[in-house]
């Protein structure tokens, strides 16, 4: 079978003209991104997420996107302690879903570039060019101690992935054998086949929140991740702007992303009722004062009031936005993200597969009258 030509716009949009773009994000980790005790939390298994993939395939859902995590956090649930390795994970979905795409979430410095590269072809091969690249400088301390590898201090991380992710690409694109002769890297005599599918490299995505992980960003990838913690609309389309207006006195055009917490029902009391239930009632609140002491956030460093919102929001999803309500309120929350110059949202439930069926029927037809989506293909 011929390889079809793609182009960069066509991965960016991951192959639709859907102004508000939506993934799942974190289904790769044993409770997803809610830190709850509930029976019915996300498993994270095998068998969930392929059948996640195709139910989030049939829909027209456009992407999946892992968390790379290596170590659970401790609590009653040891939280996020068994995961998916992302690339693996990729692979696997992309062999058995036919539109979607798939994303890997990979720490820079724990993979050898060349090594990666040839990783991300190979998936890229297997989804026929629906692999996309989530890129992480690092910041989990005890992880990277696991490996024994550094954490670098900040602004270095930024210039080690720098040339991590300039490795990667000239394997990708360079059609002749090649060296490779930089700060932190030295190769020789490099030859790299094949390249990605159809003739353009994969989607590549970062979360860089400070300024030098914005730039990096926009120096670099084709999307940014973008905080959900400011107060208002104004603000938060007056930060997506200002960073919009850095990308293009550098000649670059980015997709703007931020990730949310959906708990949808057909009512706003039952939705509310069992976000309370899950996130409040029955938090994992050993794991969320586990994560909360790794960052060094106590009564003491942040105030007692700012402390008790963190630990509330930690518990929700690990800070994400979180939109409680029924279809009607959950539409309107994505199209106010939309007006503020978003290009989509990757969400997480408490259980993917049990929630996703009535977010599909109940939400995505209100985005499409909306005129943020499009019906999905089927078939």
């Amino acid at each position: 079978m011929p390889v079809r030509d793609t182009t960069t716009r066509e991965r960016t949009q991951m192959r639709t003209g859907n102004r508000l773009k939506l993934g799942l994000f974190g289904a790769n980790c044993s409770s997803g991104r809610a830190v709850t005790l509930v029976p019915q939390r996300w498993s994270g298994g095998w068998h969930d997420n392929v059948r996640l993939a195709r139910m989030a395939d049939e829909a027209g859902i456009e992407f999946m996107l892992p968390i790379g995590r290596w170590k659970g956090y401790g609590g009653d649930t040891d939280y996020q302690g068994a995961t998916l390795e992302t690339v693996t994970w990729a692979t696997g979905l992309l062999a058995s879903t036919r539109r979607i795409t798939v994303f890997g979430t990979v720490h820079a410095p724990l993979f050898h570039p060349l090594i990666a590269a040839k990783e991300f072809v190979t998936a890229d091969h297997v989804g026929e060019g629906r692999f996309g690249l989530n890129i992480v400088c690092g910041w989990n301390e005890g992880e990277f101690e696991m490996f024994g590898a550094t954490l670098r201090e900040h602004e270095q991380r930024y210039e080690y992935a720098e040339e991590w992710l300039a490795a990667v690409k000239l394997a990708w694109a360079s059609e002749e054998t090649f060296d490779y002769d930089s700060r932190f890297f030295r190769f020789k005599r490099v030859r790299a086949w094949p390249k990605p599918w159809g003739g353009a490299r994969p989607i590549i995505m970062n979360a860089g929140a400070s300024a030098t992980g914005q730039a990096f960003a926009i120096r670099n990838c084709d999307a940014l991740f973008m905080s959900t913690k400011l107060a208002s609309l104004e603000s938060y389309t007056r930060n997506v702007r200002d960073v919009k207006d850095l990308a293009r006195r550098e000649g670059r055009e980015l997709d703007y992303y931020t990730v949310g917490v959906v708990t949808c029902a057909k009512t706003m009391r039952e939705a509310q009722d069992y976000y309370h239930h899950c996130i409040v009632e029955h938090a994992d609140w050993n794991a969320v004062d586990s994560i909360l002491g790794m960052k060094d956030i106590t009564p003491a460093s942040h105030g007692r009031e700012t402390y008790i919102r963190l630990r509330n929001e930690y518990a929700n999803g690990m800070g994400g936005l979180p939109i409680v309500g029924d279809p009607d309120y959950v539409a309107d929350q994505l199209a106010i993200l939309s007006e503020a110059g978003l290009s989509g949202i990757a969400v997480s439930f408490v259980n993917y597969a049990d929630e996703l069926p009535y977010f599909c029927d109940e939400v995505l037809p209100r985005l499409e009258r909306k005129g943020l989506r499009a019906a999905p293909q089927r078939g």
